[in-house]
């Protein structure tokens, strides 16, 4: 069976495509035959996904913009003209929120606002799969995981402004048959994603990475917090089905035509603490010196979502286990510290890997 079938030779626009995931994204619809421009700003990271693994080479086109810059984006997509756009760009982080909360708002908010309006404009764009995150759920901390409808909410700059940025998204979505538009606009709520290639500052899995590598301690705020944790191939894959059923007008022939909210997460048994990550880590790897450092800023204990639609209606379940994961995320790493050129061929190897076992799934 062929996977993705109406991905291959269509355009899409990949924004953020210079982050983590956005690399990992671009190998994957280069596999199935896309081709992709990128929006984004340059790799904020030094090493990045990006350079590290060659993600120029898959794309057809890129330019570096500000994703908050209204005309600046509304031009690029008028001038691509892409049958769907995937929404990556962001600022995906809880503590630089804190730091820079106007900055984070005008990001998530304003930034995903001006990519609506420009692919609103530009008629050959069939859909949006826009990317926003699990913490967008007003999180009352009673360990229940959350369905799409839950109400949204959020203690924090970033979690507020991905709640914002749904709500700027529900409000596009139910005007489109007043502007007399057919487009779908799907948004896609994942959990914790880990995986080589991520160097982001205050993330669990790149601090790891830095402190063994670099033989310093790692500052942990909150050991016992949990979260569910998954491989950011398993994220790509629900990704990747969406803007299929968009582009096979699958999406627009459904009860909800206009597209809706998609949670895409582990099972509750790989919903496990930071501490636990930790022990896991120095097994598949190398132990690190951790250091605890509590903050007064507000962070979840405890976060976890339902994804039985995406299971149900999409055929989506991660097919690999935390350890599985964990032991990949290692891997690409371990790559990193004794032969770096090595990754790209890595890279490729773990998402033909990742393809393969989902089509042996009885789910796809």
């Amino acid at each position: 069976m062929t996977l993705f079938p109406s991905l291959k030779d269509a355009s899409i626009l990949v924004t953020g495509h210079s982050g983590f995931t956005g690399g990992w994204v671009c190998h994957a619809l280069k596999h199935f035959g896309a081709q992709i421009h990128g929006l984004a700003l340059p790799p904020s990271t030094h090493p990045s996904m990006f350079d590290l693994t060659q993600v120029e080479t898959r794309l057809a086109s890129q330019n570096w913009i500000d994703i908050a810059h209204d005309k600046a984006v509304l031009d690029h997509v008028a001038d691509i003209r892409p049958d769907a756009v995937l929404h990556l760009a962001a600022q995906p982080l809880v503590l630089p929120s804190y730091a820079d909360p106007i900055g984070t708002f005008r990001t998530n908010v304003l930034g995903t606002v001006n990519l609506l309006e420009a692919a609103r404009k530009t008629d050959s764009v069939k859909g949006i799969v826009a990317i926003t995150t699990d913490k967008v759920y007003a999180n009352s901390e009673i360990g229940l995981p959350f369905k799409e409808e839950a109400r949204l909410g959020g203690h924090d700059p970033y979690s507020a402004s991905k709640a914002a940025a749904e709500m700027a998204i529900d409000g596009y979505r139910l005007s489109l048959p007043s502007w007399q538009r057919q487009m779908v606009i799907d948004t896609a709520r994942g959990g914790n994603i880990i995986g080589g290639g991520d160097w982001s500052d205050h993330r669990l899995i790149p601090d790891y990475a830095r402190a063994v590598l670099h033989n310093q301690p790692i500052t942990i705020r909150n050991p016992r917090a949990s979260r569910p944790w998954q491989h950011v191939l398993c994220l790509v894959h629900g990704y990747l089905i969406l803007l299929d059923r968009i582009l096979s007008g699958e999406t627009a022939q459904s009860a909800e035509n206009l597209g809706e909210a998609w949670n895409f997460g582990p099972s509750a048994t790989d919903c496990v603490s930071v501490q636990t990550i930790l022990e896991k880590m120095a097994h598949y790897w190398s132990p690190a010196d951790i250091r605890l450092e509590p903050t007064e800023q507000h962070e979840a204990a405890t976060l976890m979502i339902d994804s039985s639609k995406a299971a149900h209606r999409l055929g989506w379940r991660p097919p690999y286990s935390l350890d599985q994961s964990l032991a990949l995320t290692a891997e690409w790493y371990k790559t990193y510290q004794l032969n770096p050129s090595e990754l790209h061929a890595l890279t490729q190897t773990q998402l033909l890997q990742y393809f393969a076992k989902i089509q042996q799934s009885p789910l796809i």
